[in-house]
């Protein structure tokens, strides 16, 4: 069963979020995917990981890229996994029907959003009836992440 891990934001916007839980897994020697809910929104992010820091960058591509399977960071609106991702990161209500294929599942959702909080809780609920085992982090005021549940 995979680690799923609920990560409520409600200091920062996912762009101020991302990318530091991804550049985590990357420093674990984890691959990574990333699926959004719509073209431009993976868009976006696709411009934005190449400049987030000054002093750094998120290397990564998408289908539009050569060799999708050398990438270390994938950006999708599928559940394609080209690049053999041990982490799936599901940000603004996207869904994963194969959680079982990683080894951490990252589901990142706006508190401030009533609808992605009740797509949260539903899939808090359908992953819970999978067996699946499940972590919930809350930001604190201070941008950090604290252990709910």
């Amino acid at each position: 069963m995979a680690e799923i891990l609920f990560y409520h934001l409600t200091q920062s916007t996912l762009d101020e979020a991302l990318p530091g839980l991804v550049e985590r897994s990357l420093a674990r020697h984890w691959k990574v995917t990333i699926q959004f809910m719509s073209d431009e929104r993976r868009d976006a992010m696709d411009s934005y990981l190449w400049v987030y820091a000054d002093d750094s960058f998120i290397g990564h591509g998408t289908e539009r890229d050569k060799f999708p399977d050398l990438q270390p960071v994938y950006l999708t609106v599928g559940e394609e996994n080209p690049n053999g991702s041990q982490v799936r990161f599901l940000v603004e209500g996207a869904d994963c029907s194969n959680p079982q294929n990683y080894e951490r599942l990252v589901v990142m959702f706006d508190g401030r959003d009533q609808e992605l909080l009740a797509e949260a809780r539903r899939q808090w609920k359908s992953y819970k009836e999978q067996n699946h085992q499940l972590t919930y982090w809350q930001q604190t005021e201070d941008r950090r992440w604290e252990k709910k549940a």
